[in-house]
């Protein structure tokens, strides 16, 4: 499937008028999203209670879902849109409208594609289409017992980049474009302050947000195999809470509450 998306006319990256005290570049599905319905409103709340935060969602899901997502009493709506695991930016002030500047690469590498990738995986097995449109990547459920090692090389060897996670998702995407280097492109695009810049995540389709250099958390109740593959370092915190709530450990860790925001100011 690869139906067109209503979007409005492209945009350019816009820097905020002054530096945020945080910047929360964060997953939805068991990060943003998870945890309790107190949890996520002591996080949610947290945030609304502050001027200084610009809110990015980083996220495999499509521009839709997040529309209807932020929609709902009580969700924070981001600034922009990291979306389609990395390949797609919108502009939710811009009636999110693409951010063309920060697409431009990303349309470049992927070169229209997706007829192509869906000709290449039509046929292998463990495969089953996403019931999405798509703009810069193609992605399909998987079944961990029936993929084959060789859809994965057919599709490197295609000139593509190949993402599992969670046991579930497994995206063809543009060759070096995934979640972490469209959101560093972002952070330099908008001039903002690098030490106030928090990621969060729990699958593998977040890791590579874990190796901007950015201070980034991933919650409890992470997988398994991206707490193993996480690089060291004092920049990377493992939080006991799960979702919502290791989000707001987090912040408080790295010192991005909302007292020391104040402190800097």
């Amino acid at each position: 499937m690869s139906g067109a998306l209503d979007l409005a006319s492209p945009t350019r990256a816009t820097a905020p008028d002054r530096a945020p005290g945080l910047v929360l570049a964060t997953d939805l599905d068991g990060t943003f999203l998870g945890g309790t319905d107190a949890e996520r409103r002591a996080l949610y709340g947290a945030i609304a209670a502050r001027d200084d935060v610009l809110l990015i969602f980083v996220t495999g899901r499509d521009v839709d879902f997040i529309r209807a997502l932020i929609a709902q009493p009580g969700m924070p709506t981001p600034r922009y849109i990291v979306g389609d695991v990395g390949t797609s930016v919108y502009d939710v002030a811009a009636d999110f409208a693409p951010v063309a500047d920060l697409e431009a690469d990303i349309v470049a590498r992927w070169n229209g594609a997706n007829d192509r990738v869906l000709a290449l995986l039509r046929d292998e097995p463990g495969l089953e289409l996403q019931p999405t449109p798509f703009r810069h990547r193609v992605s399909y459920y998987y079944s961990p017992e029936t993929l084959r090692p060789e859809t994965v090389r057919k599709v490197e060897d295609a000139g593509f980049d190949c993402l599992t996670s969670a046991d579930l998702y497994f995206d063809v995407l543009p060759r070096g474009i995934a979640k972490g280097p469209t959101l560093r492109r972002m952070v330099a695009a908008l001039g903002l302050p690098d030490d106030r810049v928090l990621v969060a995540g729990d699958t593998m389709n977040d890791l590579s947000m874990f190796h901007t250099g950015f201070k980034g958390v991933a919650v409890g109740n992470s997988e398994a195999r991206l707490v193993e593959a996480l690089p060291d370092g004092p920049q990377i915190y493992r939080s006991s809470g799960h979702g919502a709530a290791g989000v707001l450990e987090a912040i408080g860790h790295f010192g991005l509450d909302r007292a020391n925001a104040a402190a800097r100011a």
